[in-house]
Formats: structure tokens, sequence, C-alpha cells
């Protein structure tokens, strides 16, 4: 854990202190430098942010008003979530860190697996039931989460986030193909040049970007492949004429929530490994801060992703969690004042106000955004491998549980018609990669390190970084 710094960090690239006793974390910094820090912070979330809403609403097959509603109330939640967890309610709600919460990636596939098996009409009412109790889950076991984090080391947690990544990618594939499955045209090459300019341009700028340039290349990949998509007809800015201009997300717009027991028992096992996720972002960002992260710290900041997913349902958001980008952006560029953070989840905010900017969102062509997906959910799963690095693979035990759990969790991408004769809160359960991994996953941590073994000779404990 972090110790409480002693004083303002030293060297050229530290945020220098306004006053002797202010704590970088506390630091209100002049606008000149706040505004394009907060830039950074919104530039390396703000995919991440839009991907959960652009998959659901495509797999729910929304049309343009809806799924521009879909990612109005991602922005807005991401923004309110980042706002409480950085300014907080004191002793109570937020960690007071600079630290960004918004909807995570993780609740994707079991939310898709809930989509296939519920009715049309069905599917969103199903997933925001699910979502709205893994919310109140995660508010009920914050405050004891501590003690089960020896069930969710390096080894558990490092499974997971790779499955994420690799049971994900049919999605962006899907999208170079044209999106469309059931389109005469699925598959043209057109669609499937366009991706690929895409992902050129993003390794292009990765390559050879510097600084802040470097760092937006998804972003400018976006943008470059939506203006190339243009001369070619294959641009569709129709949304941009009915999206309202400014309008507050309806309550349950998509339907009163719908309880379903499996859907439930899915998205929670999900909740567990945000957080962890969510703990060890908040055990990283007290190390690059200098500023202790105990756990009351961690509950309060538990608390907030709890409120969050709770709360999000009502207006149209998803599981709410940690953003380790974010993180990385800290680190990186070591401005540590909470109030950049703040600044970026006021900017989301404001952006999930505005419909009309999500509207924009939704116009990017399926190729462009499939071209970028392939890097975005790809390097989930290399975050995955570089957790399962640290998980001591040399003992045969753990490869054993590395490789059934991947095992289980690859099975409903391999044979997607597997559980097809299992019942139906079956099928809602192992018919997600990232739940049924993760059961696998945590049932064998439980059988090889913690159950008759003496003091739990447990695989490598939570790590911060």
């Amino acid at each position: 854990m972090a110790t409480p710094a002693k004083g303002p960090a030293e060297g050229p690239c530290s945020t220098p202190p306004e006053g002797p006793e202010v704590h970088p974390v506390d630091q209100k910094l002049h606008p000149s430098r706040l505004v394009p820090a907060a830039l950074q912070h919104i530039a390396a979330m703000y995919a991440g942010v839009v991907t959960p809403p652009l998959i659901i609403g495509q797999a729910v097959r929304l049309d343009t008003a809806g799924q521009t509603r879909l990612i109005a109330a991602s922005l807005l939640i991401a923004g309110v979530a980042t706002l409480l967890q950085t300014l907080g309610v004191k002793g109570f709600v937020g960690n007071r860190l600079p630290f960004v919460n918004a909807a995570s990636s993780a609740g994707i596939a079991p939310m898709l697996a809930i989509a296939e098996t519920n009715a049309t009409g069905d599917q969103l009412p199903a997933i925001y039931g699910a979502v709205m109790v893994a919310g109140f889950f995660c508010l009920a076991i914050g405050p004891f989460f501590g003690k089960l984090l020896r069930f969710f080391p390096p080894l558990v947690t490092g499974v997971v986030i790779t499955l994420i990544g690799v049971t994900l990618m049919p999605v962006p594939v899907a999208w170079a193909q044209g999106g469309d499955r059931t389109a005469a045209d699925f598959g043209n090459m057109k669609y499937l040049a366009l991706a690929a300019f895409t992902l050129v341009v993003i390794l292009l700028i990765q390559r050879f970007g510097r600084g802040f340039v470097k760092q937006v290349a998804l972003l400018l990949g976006l943008l470059t492949g939506a203006l190339a998509a243009i001369p070619f007809g294959m641009a569709d800015f129709g949304a941009l004429g009915s999206a309202p201009v400014a309008a507050l997300p309806t309550p349950f717009a998509f339907g009163a929530p719908e309880f379903q027991p499996a859907a439930i028992v899915s998205l929670c096992l999900v909740t567990l490994v945000l957080m962890t996720e969510s703990s060890a972002g908040m055990l990283a960002i007290g190390e690059i801060c200098e500023r202790e992260t105990d756990g009351r710290t961690i509950t309060r900041g538990l608390r907030t992703d709890g409120i969050a997913t709770l709360l999000g349902p009502v207006f149209g958001g998803f599981p709410t969690s940690a953003f380790a980008q974010n993180v990385g952006v800290v680190s990186l560029t070591k401005v540590r004042s909470r109030y950049v953070v703040a600044a970026a989840g006021g900017a989301l905010l404001v952006l999930g106000v505005f419909p009309v900017l999500g509207a924009v969102v939704s116009t990017v062509p399926m190729p462009v955004l499939g071209g970028a997906g392939i890097v975005l959910f790809g390097s989930i799963a290399v975050s995955g491998i570089r957790t399962l690095s640290e998980a001591g693979l040399d003992d045969s035990s753990n490869i054993i549980l590395v490789a059934v759990s991947l095992g289980a969790g690859i099975i409903p991408l391999a044979a997607p018609t597997f559980y097809a004769d299992f019942p139906a809160w079956a099928q809602t359960v192992l018919g997600s990669g990232i739940s049924a991994g993760a059961l696998v996953a945590v049932s064998l941590n439980l059988f090889f390190h913690h159950l008759g073994t003496r003091g739990g000779a447990s695989a490598p404990a939570l790590k911060s970084s």
C-alpha cells in the first residue's frame, strides 16, 4: 500500500505546488494547465465509454435514435460517476483521487448472452434488471470486499481480462464486414478495405506520432476512416438532423427492468471481477500519487461503482468500473490533481446532455469501428496476458487452472450451440465466455490454493500495478 507523501514530488514533469501544504492530488490548477490535461483523459477514455452502448445497441437492433440515447446515457453516467469519485462526499462516497469511472467492457459479453436468450423487446429490460441487482450486490459486499480479494489473485483476474478481449473479438470482425449479417453485401471487399485502412492509420500514428497525438491514435484513426468513407457513400449523416441538440435521458426509455435469476448471477460474477480491478486501480493510483489508499478509501470507491451501476440503468447505463487507461495517463503525465479528472468528468456529463454529439459517434461507419475495435479489444486481451505474467505460471497447478479456465471461456466462441440443450439459466451463465471462465477460475483457485491448505497456499495476491 502507498504511504502518505511528506511533500510534493520533485522533478521536471511534476505538478508544482500552489501552496506549501497542498498535496498534488488536491491542487487546483490554472485553466491553462487544467484544460489540456483534462482533454488527455477524455481522449484516453472516450472510445471505451461509447463502446458498450455501440455493441449492445447493435446486438438488440436499436434504430439510430435508440443508439444515440444509449451513447448519451453512457456519457452522462460516466460523467456523474467520475465527478462523484473525484470530489466525493467525505466519509461516504468517492475515493477523492484522480480516478475515472465509466461503463466497463467486461460486462459486454454477459449482456450479449442475456440479449440472445430473450425475445426482442425484453432484451434491454432483462439486461438492465440484472445490472441494477449487480449494482446493489456491489454496494452490499463493498465494505467486506477486502476479505474476498484473496480469492481473486492475478491468476483469476488475468484469465477474465484475457477472455474479455478474446470473446469480444467477433464483434469488431463483424463490424469490419459491414455490421449487418443479414445484408446481401455483408463481407464485401469495400467494407474490408475501409476497416483495413482505419487499422493502418492507427498503426502509423502509433508508430510515428509523438506525445498527445500518439495518445489519441484511436480517435484520429476513427476520424480519418470516417472521412475516407464519405466519398464512397458509406457514411450516413441522417441521424444528425433528427437528433435533439440537448435533452436529458428519459428514465426507463427502453422499458421497465426485468429481473431474471440467471442473468443476475451472470452479471454478479462479472461484478466481482470489476470490483477486483477497481481495487487494484485504486492501489495503483494511490502509489502514483503518493497518497495512502486504505480499506476505507477502497470501500468509498467501490460504493461509487455500486451507486453508478445501480442507478445507471434508470437512464440507460451499464455496469460501471475503473478505467485503467486513465491510471496510465496520470502515471505518464505526472499531473496528479483530482480536479483535472473532475473536469474531464464534467465534460462527459455535458456531452451526455447533448444527444447530437452521441449521434455524431453513431454516424461512424461500422467498418471504421471494426478496424479500431480490433486494436481496442486486442489491447484488452494483452492486459490480461500481462496480468497473468504476474501469476506464477511456473507452477503446474496454476498452468492447469489457466488452461481449463480459458478453455471453458472459449467454448461459447468456438461452438456457439454447445449449450443449446442446457436449461435457459445455464445458457445465460455459461453462454458468456467471461462468466464461464470466471466461474471456473474462481472454483479451481479454491480447489488448488484454499481447500485443505493451511493458511491458504494461495496464488500471488492482488497487485496494484
